[in-house]
């Protein structure tokens, strides 16, 4: 790095600047040939890149593993962390309670095959497996590294959570195994030291899991082998020993070997008109170019310093880029840089203030500095940006290691002075293969995949792809046309029936935005709501829909009016008071109102949430969970921030009336809403069989097309007209 910013003398005389001129001018004309030759033929080896195939598909794989034993931790929490279990698991007649509400329960369950409660000497107050009493000891049947799981749990101090999960080979195979300290809910525990009891469920790895995970995350062959199967990609499954217990293998499919036997004939002309090129140049300006870059570089080194983080900025990464790319316009190497974007930075920045996230921006630098590769330079380029840049023989492998390595760094808490921050980053990747790509493309493409890998839902890296410029385009178009439309008022609201379920009387409506774009006409709202949260459009948007409805609703008294609220309104500490201003200037009953967010953004910043439902119901208003049932929605999360009403996921209607176990968990997920006294919205209805079917099983009200589409506000209040003429009408005749 030190080489770049070195001192050498200053250049003099016109006739030195006159040869690198002309040095630069013939090798940009060269390069601009050989560079869209050479950017014809990779772009169909890049959609063929098996390396990117199989890379892509084993962070696919270790996903769905730590999804899996997520699950079970999930489990694990709701039947560890109960009230009633800290009363009848300790019980010295609670033996039939804890069978009733573990071990039975693991009979034909998707979440646990093995509930087994055990005391502080591990030995075995009730062991099941399938619903029935498992015979033989623990040791037996559980390798050593379930003790090492439990030796955690056990000495977890009072502020430390007391559950602990991971993989344990037993004599069925592997098992995704979890340990938690029965307790209640709060985390109390009124017994003695010594006298604890533990509740541990396992749910095995089996084959048809397996196939199942396969399926889920399109992941074509995939099985379970031994440890010591040699294959080029593989996720390796450990215990909490670190012993390999087997691998997860897949199919590979390829795709590189095809398209580079399409394109290699024109790969190796281009190659070969650059390399010919390249000589020359090479003879007449590499001395006089390296020579000046230096000089530049020296005289500019102070201004080019991050005074916060100590790093190169974005001048000073412009340097290095451009040096980087005449060294491997020389050497025949590739210029690889990552664009990092930190994920979460501004909730840190707005929760505990800028010292801290000034903390966290040294922290992140120095965690970085540390990962790096030798000679690769690391700048901050912006206020929670930075970039990696660096020479290397490989192409994207390279690149897409230090990527991952970096991901795992930024999931890890950091603990900032006295408090813990959880953050992650975006990470775009672009290469310059052998220098031909100059750094202003270079950086602006590394910039355009950052983006693309925060679109796509952010801890995550995407490499840059020559289509990703289409779709900047027009989703440019699209953000300047969306800020036009709300700015003027030029979006539609449109209505869709809430109905009575015993009565099938419409008793409210939700509102939905619609757009007509000028000259495109209809856009659905998946696709320019996501274009309204990136863009910051989402909160203007979001204001705009909750006032259009209540203005509108003020016609309507006899109905409730429900509105979406985005994650990025939700984020918003103000987002309660702009609530409250619009219930003043539309002068609207809070009690009518009812905000519908979904769970994505409770389950990254749960405290928040908690707090902003708080403020929101202070108002008055209603706080509905929508799309319940088609992510991780849990127990947890209904007694934890209080919901005034669930909303089911149409996934759970659609096929109740052909599937058994639809029936069943759309009738679960009802039930357990109803014990919590918490009133149940079927939407997605679209036959009357369906509306009679989720009606039965509890839902109190009932929304989709067989009541009614979205439709004009005028049509909502000719219905209601309709109504209230049929209600007359019914009065008079009973009166006669």
């Amino acid at each position: 790095m030190r080489g770049i910013f070195t001192s050498s003398r200053k250049v003099s005389g016109i006739g030195r600047h006159a040869t690198v001129t002309g040095v630069l001018f013939s090798f940009a004309i060269v390069v601009a040939i050989v560079t869209i030759m050479v950017l014809n033929a990779l772009e169909r080896v890049a959609d063929r890149s098996n390396v990117l195939d199989d890379e892509r598909s084993r962070q696919t794989v270790s996903g769905a593993l730590k999804t899996f034993e997520m699950q079970l931790g999930a489990t694990l929490n709701d039947y560890a962390a109960w009230d009633d279990a800290a009363v009848n698991v300790y019980a010295a007649d609670g033996m039939a309670w804890t069978i009733s509400n573990y071990g039975e329960m693991s009979v034909n369950s998707s979440l646990f095959d093995i509930a087994i409660v055990i005391d502080d000497e591990k030995k075995p107050i009730m062991v099941y497996r399938e619903g029935r009493p498992m015979d033989g000891s623990l040791d037996e049947f559980f390798s050593p590294s379930l003790w090492t799981l439990f030796d955690k749990v056990k000495a977890a101090s009072s502020q430390d959570n007391p559950e602990a999960t991971g993989f344990v080979g037993t004599k069925s195979g592997i098992a995704a195994i979890g340990v938690a300290l029965v307790r209640e809910k709060s985390g109390a525990l009124n017994v003695p030291a010594g006298k604890h009891r533990y509740l541990i469920f396992a749910r095995h790895l089996s084959a048809d899991r397996i196939a199942e995970l396969g399926e889920t995350y399109v992941i074509g062959g995939l099985k379970l082998v031994a440890p010591d199967f040699k294959v080029p990609y593989s996720v390796t499954i450990s215990d909490a020993q670190s012993v390999a217990l087997g691998k997860l293998i897949w199919m590979s499919r390829a795709p590189g070997d095809i398209g580079y036997g399409e394109v290699r004939p024109m790969v190796v002309k281009a190659l070969g008109l650059v390399g010919l090129f390249f000589i020359v140049l090479l003879i007449i300006g590499w001395l006089a170019l390296r020579r000046l870059k230096a000089e530049e570089i020296n005289a500019r080194e102070e201004a080019n310093r991050d005074r916060l983080s100590g790093l190169l900025n974005r001048d000073g990464l412009g340097l290095a880029i451009d040096a980087f790319v005449a060294e491997a316009a020389q050497t025949g190497c590739n210029v690889l840089i990552l664009y990092l974007d930190l994920d979460g930075f501004k909730e840190v920045n707005d929760a505990y203030g800028h010292g801290t996230g000034d903390q966290l921006i040294r922290a992140v630098a120095a965690g970085l500095n540390v990962l790096i590769p030798e000679g690769a330079v690391l700048a901050r380029i912006g206020g929670d940006e930075f970039a990696i840049a660096f020479v290397s023989e490989s192409e994207q492998a390279v690149a897409l290691q230090l990527s991952e390595q970096i991901l795992d760094f930024l999931a890890e808490p950091l603990e900032i002075g006295r408090r813990v921050v959880v953050i992650g980053a975006s990470i775009g990747i672009a290469m310059s293969e052998g220098g031909t790509i100059n750094r202003e493309e270079l950086v602006r493409r590394a910039d355009l995949a950052m983006y693309k890998a925060k679109e796509a839902g952010r801890a995550r890296m995407t490499l840059y792809d020559p289509a990703m410029d289409a779709d900047r385009a027009e989703r440019n178009a699209l953000e300047l046309d969306l800020r036009m439309a709300i700015e003027g008022g030029d979006l539609q609201i449109a209505y869709q029936p809430l109905i009575d379920a015993a009565t099938y009387e419409m008793t409210g409506v939700e509102a939905l935005v619609r757009w007509n774009r000028p000259g495109h006409g209809p856009v659905s709202p998946e696709v320019f709501i996501p274009v309204a949260e990136t863009s910051g459009l989402i909160e203007a948007l979001g204001l705009f829909v909750l006032r259009k409805a209540c203005e509108t609703a003020k016609q309507w008294p006899e109905l409730r009016v429900s509105v979406n609220v985005s994650p990025g309104q939700f984020r918003n500490p103000a987002f309660a008071d702009y609530v409250r201003y619009v219930l003043k200037q539309t002068e609207i009953e809070a009690k009518r109102v009812t905000l519908e967010v979904t769970e994505g953004y409770m389950i990254q910043n749960p405290q928040r949430t908690s707090q902003a439902i708080e403020r929101l119901k202070a108002l008055g208003v209603k706080v509905a969970l929508d799309d319940f049932g088609s992510g991780f929605s849990s127990i947890g999360y209904l007694r934890q921030f209080g919901f005034d009403r669930i909303k089911i996921d149409r996934s759970l209607v659609m096929d109740i009336l052909e599937s058994d176990s639809q029936r069943e968990m759309l009738q679960a997920t009802v039930a357990l809403a109803r014990s919590l006294d918490i009133p149940v919205t079927a939407e997605g209805i679209e036959t009357e069989e369906q509306g009679i079917a989720v009606r039965l099983f509890g839902c109190d009200t009932l929304q989709g097309y067989f009541f009614g589409r979205p439709m004009p506000a005028d049509q909502i209040t000719e219905r209601l007209m309709q109504a209230r003429a049929a209600k007359v009408t019914t009065r008079r005749t009973s009166a006669a």
